[in-house]
């Protein structure tokens, strides 16, 4: 890249996507990546598109990688508690989960059904967010995105059992018939 580019420059790699630069070395940028949510060292010598520019005041900025860091996690933070929470029935709080062995020598494993329902939502918002993936991924075709779709389709179908679990049944799970 034969033009300096200053920090707050937007770019795309290759291999990254796109990324924004947040400080400038003398012989490389440190650009943060979605993709990789974090940042990455690229040589000033590598071919990346430019995106938008920002001016290369070749002052050093007073924002350090501390600083970006800082802001990403209360970004993340803020997000976390916008986020909103997934009621379990009533009939459910303070129980436990007994999970016992077959065989009687073995002892049981007691769990608070709050953790497990927490696992459990935490599995929904995962599948989520990997259909979010499939359905926005730029070099897959969509005959496979489809059948990906129908994977998760059927897990989301397996895990119906726990709706029993959710306050709302707009929580829930719902599989290929959308009963349950």
């Amino acid at each position: 890249m034969s033009t300096q580019l200053g920090i707050g420059s937007r770019v795309e790699h290759q291999h990254f996507g796109r990324g924004v630069i947040v400080d400038v070395a003398q012989e490389f940028y440190i650009i943060w990546f979605k993709s990789q949510q974090g940042t990455k060292s690229i040589s000033k010598d590598y071919e990346l598109k430019t995106l938008e520019a920002a001016e290369n005041t070749g002052v050093p900025e007073q924002i350090t990688i501390a600083d970006i860091e800082q802001a990403l996690s209360n970004i993340l933070d803020q997000r976390l508690h916008d986020m909103q929470m997934v009621p379990i029935a009533a009939k459910w709080k303070r129980g436990m989960l007994v999970l016992k062995p077959g065989d009687v020598t073995q002892q049981s494993k007691e769990v608070s059904i709050e953790t497990f329902f927490h696992k459990i939502v935490m599995v929904r918002d995962k599948l989520r967010v990997l259909e979010q993936k499939i359905n926005a991924h730029k070099v897959m075709e969509d005959d496979e995105k489809v059948e990906l779709q129908q994977y998760i389709t059927a897990i989301y179908g397996s895990l119906t059992t726990f709706n029993v679990l959710f306050k709302e049944t707009h929580h829930q799970f719902k599989g290929a018939s959308g009963k349950e």
